[in-house]
């Protein structure tokens, strides 16, 4: 199945969502193909193995309605990250590398129901994703956006969301902006 979209795969930065991602088993398979392309291209250098194999992880998005299958999901993609990082860096990984995994795998990776669009819990409220921009190699911008917004816009029917020929695109407005920080940084920004 993956092999039908196999380019959008092997591009670090090409974002997935899987609205039913049970315990992640068609994410784990799209984050072992990211992580073979940043461990090919960025595998010698410790800081740009953590930078892209972070922008790998931050592209993907999912939600279930099952607690336990979100628990599962976030530690099975956290282990494949794990397993390679540490693989290649046994002597100097990081625990704040892993730090930042894990709070991105928290944020993306939701406990909620896709077709009310809300978490699920004790008090269900709209899923919010968060959008992480890197900006000038080491630095990431956060912004968070509710999917009810993303996917309810007027717009979203006629513009695309991202267009590569200068044509209008639907531009969403993020709930959230945050500050510019170090990757490795943002678990301990809130």
């Amino acid at each position: 199945m993956l092999d039908l979209v196999k380019q959008e795969t092997e591009r670090i930065e090409s974002r997935f969502l899987e609205p039913a991602c049970g315990n992640g088993n068609f994410l784990t398979a799209i984050l072992e193909r990211k992580l073979a392309v940043v461990e090919r291209r960025y595998g010698k250098s410790q800081l740009e193995f953590e930078r892209y194999a972070f922008a790998a992880v931050a592209s993907l998005y999912g939600i279930d309605i099952l607690a336990d299958n979100v628990s599962q999901c976030r530690e099975r993609l956290f282990a494949v990250f794990d397993a390679v990082y540490e693989r290649l860096f046994p002597q100097t990984s990081k625990a704040g590398c892993r730090d930042a995994i894990r709070f991105v795998l928290a944020h993306n990776i939701v406990w909620g129901d896709a077709l009310t669009l809300k978490t699920v819990g004790e008090k269900p409220d709209l899923i919010v994703f968060s959008e992480w921009s890197p900006v000038n190699g080491c630095m990431v911008k956060r912004r968070d956006y509710t999917f009810h917004g993303l996917l309810e816009h007027a717009s979203m029917k006629e513009l695309p969301l991202f267009s590569d020929l200068g044509e209008e695109v639907f531009i969403p407005t993020p709930v959230k902006e945050f500050p510019l920080i170090h990757f490795l940084e943002v678990s301990n920004a809130e």
